[in-house]
């Protein structure tokens, strides 16, 4: 292969314009994240048109759970993304080598111990969730059998987090991109031909897993350079482990605490019934995709960031968090509105029910619309994890939003003329906003002792 078209794969994020690049560096992950949702959304449109709403409620009711489980290691692949960024950044081949292959190793190990976790304790984890009587039994099925493919989920997220930390987003894409069209086609071929139900959705996303992990590692075994992979190599480094779960522990355990606090969100959710489950299900799984938008750039700001730090050039630090900011909020303004205008027909994929429908409007009139206000706090987060810091966000996130939530669900919730999903609904826009006020402060705080400490680079730039 061509030297200059291998080249050409690594996106410099150190250098030229932030907002171009920022686009080009983003786009791809965007249109990954979203194929990568549309596995979830897949089985429940399915299993919603051609196995009822009680299928598609047992389905859906599974993600909450599934993240809390799985953030926590999701949030180390975050810490994989922020040392080789740094380490590319700073033309480090030994480092960068180090990372893939303790990258590659922990991810097998996670994936492992959540699919025992998952195998194991799936019944009585969603009877503590409440879960509907009728939906308990699909429930559990698919979520023993989605667990069973984290192995692969986890060599994925992980092999996608280093081939993104030196700058190239699109064979992720295209890795998904097939893994996407594998998913529905089985998931039509199980649920419609063989009737098998909600193990047959499930099993179609783990045999898609499979496939994105796989064209992963042979992407980075017939690499060469600094990411090339070599089985023989697989070593947990105990540098690149200390590195890797110093900022990518309190992400991970920031993600478990947020699950843990959907968890409560889910729980109460239940206590409404079938149909509003069932509704909630759906207008989640729309406002997924608005995430997985705004969480792009998020994403981007920990890469552009990262690699910046490690090249030394701070000065482009403020150009990052403009652009990322400026990105994140046309994005979620405009999908998040989108998609309650048109949460009808969008709400009609998933159900035919009119009482489905309209207690899933419910949802995505109040979260949906507000969405832009969690894509600006992440950002922030993804800005100062970039640099270093990750305990502090951590922290603010888990007092402003999590801890904020709970105690809105234990109180106000708890009030007999507020004891409805209206009100559980409102503690996510409430929580944010507090959230994000206490970044910006912290942000300010951050950037202030970083300018201190490297001041001769701000100066002579």
């Amino acid at each position: 292969m061509p030297k200059n078209h291998t080249k050409n794969r690594f996106i410099d994020l150190t250098s030229g314009s932030v907002l171009g690049k920022m686009l080009r560096f983003s786009l791809p992950i965007m249109a990954s994240g979203v194929l990568q949702l549309l596995f979830n959304a897949a089985d429940i449109i399915v299993v919603g048109q051609f196995a009822g709403d009680n299928s598609m409620g047992a389905v859906g009711s599974t993600t909450a759970l599934i993240n809390l489980f799985t953030n926590l290691f999701i949030g180390l692949s975050v810490g994989v993304n922020v040392i080789a960024a740094r380490s590319h950044g700073a033309n480090s081949k030994d480092d960068m080598q180090d990372i893939v292959h303790t990258s590659v190793l922990l991810a097998l190990i996670c994936g492992a111990a959540l699919a025992v976790i998952g195998v194991v304790l799936s019944p009585q984890m969603l009877e503590l969730m409440q879960t509907p009587e009728e939906q308990l039994s699909l429930a559990t099925t698919y979520l023993r059998i989605y667990f069973l493919g984290m192995p692969a989920t986890m060599l994925y997220n992980f092999g996608a987090a280093v081939l993104r930390a030196v700058g190239d987003t699109k064979r992720p894409l295209y890795f998904l991109i097939t893994a996407g069209i594998v998913n529905v086609l089985f998931n039509l071929l199980f649920v419609i031909v063989f009737r098998m139900d909600v193990a047959g959705v499930a099993l179609a996303t783990v045999i898609s897993e499979c496939i994105s992990a796989v064209l992963t590692v042979i992407c980075l075994v017939k690499e060469n350079g600094e990411i090339h992979l070599n089985f023989r190599k697989l070593k947990l480094h105990r540098i690149v482990m200390r590195a890797v779960v110093k900022v990518g522990l309190p992400a991970g355990f920031q993600g478990v605490i947020f699950s843990l606090s959907n968890v409560v969100i889910q729980s109460s959710v239940n206590l409404f019934g079938k149909t509003v489950v069932s509704g909630n299900s759906a207008a989640s799984s729309i406002e997924g995709f608005i995430y997985i938008a705004m969480n792009t750039f998020y994403q981007a700001a920990i890469s552009f960031t990262g690699q910046n730090v490690g090249a030394k050039k701070y000065r482009r630090i403020p150009r990052i968090l403009l652009c990322s900011q400026a990105c994140v909020i046309v994005t979620g303004v405009v999908l998040g509105w989108a998609a309650y205008f048109l949460g009808h027909p969008l709400l009609s994929i998933y159900s035919n029910s009119d009482d489905v429908i309209a207690a899933g409007i419910v949802r995505l009139g109040i979260i949906s619309t507000t969405y832009a206000l969690c894509g600006c706090m992440d950002v922030m987060v993804g800005m100062m994890r970039g640099i270093g810091y990750s305990i502090m966000p951590m922290i603010v996130s888990l007092i402003g939003a999590c801890g904020l939530r709970i105690l809105w669900i234990a109180t106000v919730f708890q009030i007999p003329q507020y004891h409805t999903v209206t009100t559980v609904y409102l503690s996510y826009p409430i929580t944010w906003t507090v959230t994000l006020l206490a970044h910006i402060v912290c942000w300010i705080i951050v950037w202030n002792k970083l300018k201190k400490k490297q001041k001769e680079y701000f100066v002579k730039e």
